[in-house]
């Protein structure tokens, strides 16, 4: 059972709008998510996403995606200058 976390968009035409999920490597993009890590929204730069949840996961061996890592990254960030 490999599991990674990547972007799951659920948004509408020509405004995309992602969940960031866990989910099994072999999985469709849209398909079920072992567990919702929080959301983003490219246009408006909004991120939500619990850390906290993510680094259980990568603990467990999910390998998330390069976009996924940097949002990561940022949201860490964001925590730690606030």
């Amino acid at each position: 059972m490999a599991l990674k976390i990547r972007l799951s968009r659920i948004g509408s035409t020509h405004n995309p709008i992602y969940h960031v999920v866990v989910a099994e490597a072999r999985s469709r993009r849209d398909g079920a998510a072992t567990e919702v890590l929080g959301t983003y929204n490219p246009r408006a730069k909004n991120l939500t996403l619990d850390t906290v949840r993510a680094d259980y996961w990568v603990s467990k061996g999910a390998i998330p995606t390069d976009t996924a890592l940097s949002l990561i990254k940022k949201a860490k960030k964001a925590v730690v200058s606030a």
